[in-house]
């Protein structure tokens, strides 16, 4: 007997070693090939929705403000040490490796999904994705496992009082931009059969028909570090994982119960209907 009782307590010990094993090969990795819109998107909360439901991540964001596919592809072509490398480690901490290449930083993890994304003046012109993006494509899926996924990220319009320049492609109307950025991701996803958009451009359009209105931005372009970036991660979370962002516990310090629902309902919605706005009908 008591033979035996050492046998299975011997068994447990395995199956738990392996069950820590099994849960440190579950830890998905996440690589934003971007700008200062994929630095919104995913350098902060994304992390911390994905913990609240017990997902471990490493987070990587290859910064260049205002990068284009164009230039994505230059410096992929030219090897470039131009980009800054954060990366969010398991531990939830950011840390930040300059010059880097595009090439060093695909061969850093293993990767599970990859995104890409056009510079914002850009992002309604599908032209632009035509003439670069098939060849950033072919770059990185040359460099990459078979099994990572790739992302396109539809980004947002701007706020109706923008002063950015690229807001003239638009006519300086948002809705005129926000249709013209999912129509373009859409065709440009469709011809490079890419299969997985993060529509955080939907999502926020959704956020600003709640009693939030066109208060997501702090600058006319970049989303406000609240309520705006909590609502692209909430997208990018249930996108990528598959998982009901409403009522995750995690909400960030400064943003009250009724924004945290705005966002988490903005980009459930989004997920759902990722090419028209869903008028969420929330009022304070």
């Amino acid at each position: 007997m008591k033979q035996y009782r050492n046998v299975v307590i011997c068994m447990c010990i395995l199956l738990l070693l392996a069950g820590g094993a099994y849960a440190q090969q579950k830890t998905v990795r996440i690589l934003a090939i971007g700008n200062s819109f994929s630095q919104d998107a995913v350098e902060q909360y994304l992390h911390e929705l994905a913990e609240a439901e017990g997902i471990s991540t490493i987070i990587g964001n290859m910064f260049i403000g205002g990068c284009s596919l164009e230039r994505h592809v230059k410096n992929a072509r030219d090897n470039a040490p131009a980009y800054a490398y954060r990366k969010i480690g398991t531990d939830g901490k950011k840390r930040e490796k300059g010059k880097m290449s595009l090439e060093a930083v695909l061969a850093d993890e293993d990767w599970d999904y990859v995104s890409l994304q056009q510079a914002s003046p850009f992002s309604g012109m599908y032209e632009t994705y035509e003439a670069s993006l098939p060849e950033l494509i072919e770059y990185v899926k040359a460099r990459l496992p078979k099994k990572t996924k790739l992302m396109l990220h539809q980004t947002w319009a701007y706020a109706s009082t923008s002063k950015h320049s690229g807001f003239k492609n638009y006519n300086c109307n948002q809705l005129t931009m926000y249709q013209a950025i999912a129509d373009a991701v859409k065709k440009a996803a469709k011809a490079n059969k890419i299969k997985i958009v993060i529509p955080s451009g939907t999502a926020i359009q959704n956020a600003r028909t709640s009693f939030i209105g066109d208060h997501l931005n702090r600058d006319g372009y970049h989303l406000d570090v609240k309520v705006g970036r909590y609502t692209a991660a909430c997208t990018w979370f249930e996108r990528i994982f598959k998982c009901n962002v409403v009522g995750n516990p995690y909400g960030p310090e400064g943003v009250d119960e009724a924004r945290k629902a705005v966002a988490q309902k903005a980009a459930h919605a989004a997920v759902k209907h990722p090419y028209k706005v869903t008028d969420l009908f929330i009022t304070n």
